[in-house]
């Protein structure tokens, strides 16, 4: 695994991790969820590794500050804990997907696969529904979120928004929220304030009925679902879920959905098997190729 650099249209420099290089065909851009990054989401780590055994170069896509690990003490089991993205720019969504993808045409890669794990997904759905380029040749969505639903089933949200609103009109927005966001993250407050208010990633509106399906129905290229059976923002069924997704694309037989039996959200104890069903998908979109 090496660091990679790459620079958005706006001069921030993003880091990001790379398995593998460019004497590879194949490439897949993997967007972090929030809060999430190689240092400490053995989920990417575990899926890079895998893929470069194969012969598959794995970008791991950090968007904005989500490189940057900020420790913490967690109080609630007396132990320190690291999280990645404590402080994302949701309006520079599209920027920050777009340099990624570039920078994979502009090393020549023959098949390019761009996913996401978690709000990594809407990022890439955001992408997809509204580039007019065709750079990117199958997706992969892997948990992605409802926004306003999950507002309303994850801990200290309302009592977080409130505070990071106050913080932010006192000009507070840069500083670090006293207690965990969602119960499970350190984050700034404008950062709590750009999520609740980031209209452009409420593109899955399963549950919610609040967003847009545009993106999902504009995405031009194929690609595969995946989900836990046992994720807990996704509702009572998560397969339905994501079919109900699926639905909305232009051309759902095209696409599969995919289930991993017993794995949650972030799919911890199953990073093997997530790595594995990515291999999969890689493999699926090959065998399209070739026919």
């Amino acid at each position: 695994m090496d660091i990679l650099k790459v620079i958005t249209h706006r001069g921030l420099e993003l880091k990001g991790a790379i398995f593998g290089d460019n004497t590879n065909d194949t490439v897949l851009i993997m967007l972090t969820g929030i809060c999430s990054n190689i240092f400490q989401n053995e989920l990417l780590y575990t899926t890079g590794k895998l893929l470069e055994e194969n012969d598959i170069t794995c970008i791991i896509a950090h968007a904005h500050d989500s490189f940057s690990c900020f420790a913490y003490s967690d109080f609630s089991t007396g132990k320190q804990r690291h999280a990645g993205t404590f402080n994302d720019d949701f309006n520079m969504v599209y920027e920050d997907v777009e340099s990624y993808v570039k920078y994979a045409k502009e090393m020549g890669f023959k098949n390019i696969i761009l996913a996401g794990h978690s709000l990594g997904s809407n990022k890439i759905i955001h992408y997809l529904g509204n580039t007019p380029d065709n750079f990117v040749d199958y997706f992969i969505i892997s948990s992605p979120v409802d926004i306003m639903y999950w507002w309303t089933v994850m801990p200290n949200i309302d009592r977080c928004f409130s505070m990071a609103k106050r913080w932010v009109e006192d000009g507070r927005g840069d500083d670090i929220l006293p207690f965990l966001f969602g119960g499970f993250s350190p984050m700034t407050a404008n950062t709590v304030v750009g999520f609740y208010n980031a209209d452009n990633l409420k593109n899955c509106p399963v549950l919610s009925g609040e967003g847009e399906t545009d993106s999902l129905y504009n995405i031009k290229c194929d690609g595969s679902f995946v989900i836990g059976s046992k994720d807990s923002v996704t509702g009572e069924s998560p397969k339905e879920f994501m079919e109900t997704l699926n639905s909305w694309t232009k051309d759902p037989n095209h696409n599969q959905v995919i289930e991993i039996e017993n794995a949650s959200h972030i799919f911890y104890g199953k990073h093997k098997e997530y790595a594995q069903t990515i291999m999969d998908c890689i493999e699926h979109y090959k065998s399209l190729c070739a026919v």
